[in-house]
């Protein structure tokens, strides 16, 4: 039999309300009343349900995630996958269910909806603008940004330190003796295709490489198609390319099936990199090598740190931007000329 609040006041003698603080660990209850009640809920064997526990504690135990994203995939997505992988398994690990949602909009739609099913947090993951962000803030419901950042000081956004990345990457590829680089360059509205791009640039420039403007392909969106298209466009206007460099792995993907249907070999004829680290990526043949990101972390420390904010733990500041790592694998495993 399913017993009900009301069950064990009647049982220990006391009012609803009381049981509710007992329940709730709030407010106060004399000793002997709180023994009551508990002698009665381990009587009846009685546990609060879901909506009940969230009348009395004012918390669903529901955290809310929106993925903002133009192009499909979004939850098979290899980097955005990956993420909400983590925060999955770090919120069932401190006892959260979640919402997913996804807006190609960078609208409140999604959070309006969530909103309405009273979730204690949210995840933002990707761009969001200033006014939206200030919506969020409006509305008094912590949240956390994942993959991407904001200029106000009191919105927590945890990111990968993409600017360090492109410097990786431009370093490994001029160890291998290039002096002249091809560029598959992401969708440069986008913070992580920006900056990786931007470091990789600079890097070049630094050892005296410059990347010319007819050796970069700017792609329309970060997908396999678009590197597939960013290879041959590129190929189109020289066929002198040896060394190419992708800001997503995804594209560097794309890029290798373009150069083995062109009669080429990866990296024979053309050393190639991605960035990101995704699974496929050691998975390919030839391996990829990439920059690593982290995807993983990411998503548990977006979980962990919404639920300090909802528990109104400490007060977090933004943490450092996570580390790159260079992950040097077969399609890069060229000898110096």
């Amino acid at each position: 039999m399913n017993y009900t609040i009301i069950d064990v006041a009647k049982l220990s003698g006391v009012s609803k309300s009381t049981v509710s603080r007992v329940i709730s660990n709030s407010g106060y209850v004399s000793p002997a009343a709180r023994d009551k009640v508990l002698q009665a809920i381990e009587e009846l064997q009685y546990k609060p349900n879901g909506v009940a526990r969230a009348m009395v504690s004012r918390q669903t135990q529901n955290i809310g995630v929106i993925i903002y994203r133009q192009h499909h995939p979004i939850a098979s997505h290899p980097f955005y996958g990956k993420i909400l992988d983590a925060i999955l398994e770090k919120a069932s690990e401190l006892g959260y269910s979640i919402f997913v949602m996804t807006d190609k909009d960078i609208t409140s739609k999604s959070a309006d909806f969530l909103l309405e099913k009273r979730v204690d947090g949210l995840i933002l993951i990707s761009k969001l603008n200033d006014e939206l962000i200030q919506y969020f803030k409006n509305t008094g419901i912590p949240f956390v940004m994942v993959n991407g950042t904001s200029e106000s000081s009191d919105v927590i956004h945890l990111v990968n330190d993409d600017l360090k990345g492109g410097e990786l990457a431009a370093e490994h590829l001029l160890s291998l003796g290039a002096t002249a680089i091809s560029v598959i360059a992401g969708p440069q509205e986008h913070r992580s295709h920006k900056l990786r791009f931007e470091g990789f640039r600079n890097a070049c420039l630094k050892h005296g490489v410059a990347i010319q403007e007819q050796d970069i392909f700017y792609a329309e969106s970060s997908q396999f198609e678009e590197g597939y298209r960013g290879f041959l466009t590129l190929w189109e206007r020289s066929h002198s390319i040896r060394t190419l460099f992708s800001t997503n792995d995804m594209m560097a993907l794309g890029a290798v099936k373009a150069i083995y249907e062109a009669g080429m070999l990866v990296p024979g004829h053309i050393a190639v990199m991605g960035f990101d680290d995704i699974d496929y990526a050691a998975m390919a043949n030839p391996s990829l090598t990439t920059v690593h990101s982290s995807k993983t972390k990411m998503g548990h420390d977006a979980v962990t740190i919404l639920d300090q904010a909802i528990q109104g733990g400490e007060k977090w500041s933004n943490p450092p931007q996570y580390k790159p790592e260079l992950k040097i694998r077969h399609s890069t495993q060229i000898t110096k000329s």
